[in-house]
């Protein structure tokens, strides 16, 4: 029965991961705990076809401990010729009660992040992330942004 029931996971899994038909890239790297104000998450994209478009997301996995109700991120794209192009974003994170927004079960929530469509690529890039909170009236970036435990980057084709 523990094998049957095993295998039956194992199947759903397999289906549920397979239907991810426009996924290209789909990369996560931890912060631990909290993410550093310091902290610069990098990488290193796979060399695409440079005759397709593509949509870019940047995916975020979160905790209880966010305190915030949104969030600000400095995104780098570094070409292969070195030209790098920098965006400050913002997004939110909670609704106005507090609760996160993003999918998920538990006290975990993952955000997935609209970043550029209809890209083009030719060659290999580089997406650099970095977090840019600040609190009301105060200039010093939050140093440990607690609650965010992952820092994503997803490629979608785009249809």
């Amino acid at each position: 029965m523990r094998l049957k029931n095993s295998a039956l996971l194992l199947l759903m899994a397999i289906l549920f991961f397979s239907c991810d038909k426009k996924r290209v890239f789909d990369e996560y790297k931890s912060v631990g705990s909290g993410w550093n104000k310091d902290s610069i998450v990098t990488f290193n994209l796979p060399e695409l076809d440079s005759t397709k478009h593509y949509n870019l997301y940047i995916n975020l996995r979160d905790n209880n401990n966010y305190q915030y109700n949104n969030i600000f991120l400095i995104v780098a794209m570094e070409k292969p010729n070195g030209f790098t192009k920098v965006d400050t974003l913002e997004y939110q994170m909670a609704n106005p009660d507090g609760t996160l927004l993003g999918d998920g079960f538990s006290d975990i929530k993952e955000s997935k992040l609209f970043y550029k469509e209809n890209v083009n690529f030719n060659g290999k890039y580089k997406i650099h992330i970095k977090q840019a909170v600040r609190e009301t009236g105060k200039v010093p970036g939050v140093k440990l942004l607690d609650g965010i435990t992952d820092v994503g980057f997803r490629i979608e084709k785009k249809d």
